[in-house]
């Protein structure tokens, strides 16, 4: 198995491929052993066929027939990756090849299992870019419970087996560092180093703010009753239902001293409570069988173990590192 899998979802980027691959190249040769997968997400301009020009016999040059969108170009990478390190990069040079290494270095040193890139001096606009994301990433903070400052920072660096488990659907890229957390990695975060960019034109705008606010729900859904919904539904379920029970109570006691209740709003509400709380209960139960179904029908368990490796084994030895190892040390007789 190689150390590395360098996984880059493009979509028409042909004027950064051989600028990207080359720089990819000149940061990892004689450094590590590496692989370079490039995914392209249904370009309609030459992305792939500089791509081919430019990578090694070795490297992939992966394509989807369409455009399904950066995390399912992720997720075909990640698919195809044998390294025993996976690291996710942009193909607009934004984030730099060159710190890889230095990932890899702090990932040896913490024994962690995903280390996120933080652009700490991020060369974007203002107003349409930066605030937003400043925003975006207070919101994941608070309502997730992971604390990171960058979430929206492609370059990351994951083990094999939490990129192969992190699940990646619809537009769910954004929010890698919870799904990893999810499933259990030990995250840390390093400053790296972010340029404008030089050619082409950004893919994302502020449109996409009403889908980041929908996905980060789903997220703390996700985070707090994935494999539990009826504790979620169930809850609010009883709570309107006690609550409708209760007016109604109240409202056939007057009506019983002989006042009439027909046409009071409380009536119309305690109504509305009890048929939502009965909705409700009902649709935690349904989620708690699709859930069972959904584990039980492909095998899946609602854990994952840990894998059992030793210490050394599980680390990625740097050049530096083999070499100190392989020289003889001296000895007087």
């Amino acid at each position: 198995m190689i150390d590395l899998s360098v996984v880059v979802p493009v979509f028409n980027e042909q004027d950064n491929m051989q600028p990207l691959i080359t720089t990819v190249y000149e940061s990892l040769n004689d450094r590590i052993g590496y692989e370079l997968l490039i995914v392209d997400d249904g370009s309609t301009d030459e992305t792939v066929l500089r791509a081919k020009q430019y990578l090694r016999p070795e490297d992939k040059c992966i394509e989807l027939n369409r455009n399904y969108g950066q995390s399912a170009a992720m997720a075909a990478g990640i698919e195809h990756a044998q390294g025993r390190l996976v690291v996710t990069l942009d193909g607009d040079l934004q984030n730099r090849p060159e710190d890889i290494m230095s990932m890899i270095e702090l990932m040896n040193k913490k024994q962690c299992d995903v280390v996120a890139g933080w652009r700490r001096n991020r060369q974007d606009g203002m107003i349409l870019r930066k605030i937003p994301s400043i925003c975006a990433n207070f919101l994941i903070r608070w309502l997730t419970g992971v604390v990171l400052r960058d979430y929206g920072c492609t370059l990351k660096l994951f083990k094999r087996d939490v990129a192969k488990n992190l699940g990646l659907y619809g537009e769910l890229h954004r929010f890698i560092p919870v799904l990893a957390k999810l499933y259990g990695a030990n995250i840390e975060e390093m400053p790296v180093r972010h340029h404008p960019r030089i050619h082409g034109v950004s893919k994302y705008g502020i449109s996409r703010t009403i889908r980041v606010w929908c996905d980060l729900m789903l997220m703390v859904f996700f985070q707090k009753y994935g494999t539990r919904p009826m504790h979620l539904f169930g809850t609010i379920g009883v709570a309107l239902l006690f609550l409708g029970m209760t007016m109604m109570g109240y409202l056939g006691f007057l009506k019983l001293l002989g006042y009439s209740v027909f046409g009071r709003p409380l009536l119309v509400i305690g109504a509305f409570s009890m048929i939502s709380g009965i909705q409700l209960i009902t649709t935690g139960f349904l989620s708690e069988v699709m859930m069972r179904t959904y584990y039980e029908s492909q095998g899946k368990k609602p854990y994952h173990i840990k894998p059992s490796r030793v210490y050394d084994e599980s680390r990625v030895r740097l050049p530096s590192e083999q070499q100190a190892q392989t020289t003889p040390s001296s000895t007087s007789v």
